[in-house]
């Protein structure tokens, strides 16, 4: 088991436990918005499109990150349109 690296430009790296890159060969990642800059919106975008939906919970836990940060990064990629909202889970538009 990996993680992900998002960087700066919207290059995605995957890990794996000996650190070194591995290539993505058989797996489709999908092109970042150019309006996304901050590393953690990227990621969680990123997150969004690779499990279809989540709700703020599956995202704090999967990502390590506060329910304050995710919903500030929520409430900006909706104003954005890039997200919607059905209930309390989150989706790619």
């Amino acid at each position: 088991m990996g993680f992900i690296i998002v960087e700066a430009k919207g290059t995605i790296t995957t890990m794996q436990h000996s650190m070194s890159p591995q290539p993505t060969a058989g797996i489709e990642t999908p092109s970042m918005p150019s309006e996304l800059e901050s590393p953690r919106a990227k990621l969680v975008y990123l997150f969004l499109s690779t499990h279809g939906e989540a709700s703020i919970s599956e995202l704090e836990s999967s990502l390590d990150m506060k329910k304050m940060s995710l919903y500030s990064i929520l409430s900006t990629l909706r104003e954005r349109e890039l997200i919607d909202q059905d209930a309390e889970r989150y989706q790619l538009c």
